[in-house]
């Protein structure tokens, strides 16, 4: 059993699924992923087919994060909607076996765009992959949760509020400086709350361009990726988080479209994306935008401040990304007070 987050003790996976997967056969070769900063992500290599692995970081975690166990429950559910998701194979959810809950899915065999700039790619490439993109949120948007067995994923209520709530807790027990502006940011997002407009369907929690793997030589989404946020909540937050990463400086440090020139790269404006989803689902237009977005800044620097604590405490997934990550927490919150301006 190996308790840091770099490493697999491959042995006992190989044990494990030797007599719990269906046509397993070993030994295991693993290759950490690095992009991710939340669940480590382990690509399995066996004679006969590769497989991936994703496990809770060992050590002392705050409450209700990193649940793998969901993150199974929901993809298992999805797999035969329109929302194109990673075959599940176990959930072990023995902590004994590696020193953290784990699951298990086939690997897709697809490429992954780091940014939404997508650099190599043609212009219809681009357009394409986002318009892809636009059509799984939608697909996902509509999704009837009591028909697939998740009636229950989420608790009822008013979505924005309550997480608001628990971002606001996980944000205090994660805090590592005092930051006027994520201060400012929380109160208020308490103080111009909308009434619950009642739409209820199932939510990502972090829908953007490098949690979805595509067709190697073409557009189509063959899978969305880390579903450690999703939950049942209001549809045009997922959708705002699309936005909000469009916000960030374009390149590999921001990984967003600002300062980009889209017309030239054939990349959708906002409003168009926003339309395409709305004519999607067959609604008329979204008010209030701003305050969604600027709902995903606070959420987003909530989760970042997070990835810094766990750094700081020695169980980040990319400890030296997580440091560097961590000090976006300040401009996360004033991008969020700048979206409620927009409101």
């Amino acid at each position: 059993m190996t308790t840091d987050t770099q490493t697999l003790d491959t042995g006992a996976v190989a044990a494990y699924l030797k007599d719990h997967l269906d046509g397993f056969d070993g030994p295991i070769e693993a290759e950490k992923f690095q992009g991710g900063q939340s669940n480590p992500t382990f690509l399995l290599k066996t004679p006969a087919r590769n497989y991936v692995l994703r496990r809770k970081p060992p050590g002392q975690l705050l409450k209700s994060a990193h649940a793998v166990d969901r993150e199974f429950r929901v993809q298992r559910a999805l797999q035969d909607t329109d929302v194109p998701v990673s075959k599940m194979h176990v959930l072990c959810e023995e902590d004994a076996v590696i020193g953290s809950m784990f699951y298990v899915m086939d690997h897709i065999d697809g490429r992954n765009f780091n940014e939404p700039t997508m650099k190599g790619e043609t212009n219809a490439t681009r357009a394409g992959v986002i318009d892809d993109m636009n059509r799984v949120l939608a697909a996902l948007h509509d999704v009837d949760p009591e028909a697939v067995g998740l009636g229950d994923y989420g608790p009822p209520g008013h979505y924005l509020e309550r997480q608001t709530a628990r971002w606001t807790k996980q944000y205090r027990a994660s805090e590592t400086d005092d930051i006027p502006a994520m201060n400012a940011l929380i109160a208020r997002l308490e103080k111009e709350m909308p009434a619950d407009d009642g739409q209820r369907t199932l939510v990502h929690g972090d829908y953007r361009i490098d949690n979805m793997m595509f067709e190697r030589d073409g557009v189509k989404c063959l899978a969305v990726l880390d579903w450690e946020l999703s939950t049942l909540g209001h549809p045009f937050a997922d959708l705002a988080s699309v936005i909000m990463q469009w916000q960030l400086p374009a390149g590999s440090e921001g990984r967003g479209l600002a300062g980009a020139d889209r017309d030239a790269l054939g990349l959708p404006s906002d409003e168009a994306f926003i339309a395409a989803y709305c004519a999607r689902r067959g609604i008329d237009g979204i008010d209030n935008f701003g305050f969604f977005l600027g709902f995903c800044f606070f959420r987003m620097a909530a989760i970042i401040q997070g990835v810094l604590k766990r750094a700081l405490d020695g169980n980040a997934s990319n400890p030296e990304r997580a440091m560097k990550v961590g000090a976006y927490v300040p401009m996360f919150s004033e991008m969020g007070l700048k979206s409620l301006d927009r409101s």
